[in-house]
């Protein structure tokens, strides 16, 4: 069983993260982990309350097969506590998925000098990250993967969400694209 553990904060956006959750917890080779600074319920940016499983102390890095970390306004600088797990996660190469804000603090962090990303924009990215150096490696791409890192912009929950399911194999390419065409475009197709 591979685990997939799942960041939640106060404010977190519920929206980025809700296209790909439901379709890896119906896959009996996953398991959706979720997670908290210290354990307590989490209310997201659209007002759901969430009791994670876990707290942050808790968490064993060898146990994480991929780590999602939705955006969020938190990004700005309240939720630094999670580097320490971020830096060893990414050490060891294991995937490190961030959309939105996350990829904000990815850039502040120096995760995404060094592998093609996106981001909401590099303008943007820029002025908001002024430690970043990686726009050399910027993709004007809705999501991107590269090495061990997945990046998203804040409107592409279904490919970032596609992504993932690519980069931990959750189904062949086809059932991946066809899953793709029906969230993203409204095509059925056998």
């Amino acid at each position: 069983m591979k685990n997939v553990y799942v960041f939640l904060f106060e404010g977190y956006s519920d929206w980025e993260i809700a296209y790909l959750t439901p379709e890896i917890a119906k896959n009996e080779e996953f398991k959706v982990k979720t997670f908290s600074v210290d354990g307590n319920p989490v209310r997201s940016a659209g007002y759901l309350q969430v009791i994670p499983e876990y707290s942050l102390k808790d968490i064993k890095t060898e146990d994480i097969d991929i780590l999602i970390l939705p955006g969020g306004f938190p990004w700005d600088g309240e939720l630094d506590y999670i580097l320490p797990l971020v830096k060893q996660l990414s050490d060891k190469q294991i995937t490190i998925a961030a959309i939105c804000g996350a990829t904000i603090f990815l850039a502040r962090k120096g995760f995404l000098n060094n592998v093609k990303h996106t981001s909401n924009d590099l303008q943007y990215l820029k002025m908001v990250a002024p430690e970043y150096t990686g726009e050399h490696l910027y993709q004007h791409e809705k999501a991107y993967s590269d090495k061990h890192i997945i990046t998203a912009n804040g409107i592409a929950p279904i490919e970032f969400a596609k992504e993932i399911f690519e980069s931990i194999s959750l189904y062949d390419s086809t059932r991946i694209e066809k899953w793709y065409q029906l969230f993203k475009n409204g095509i059925w197709s056998e």
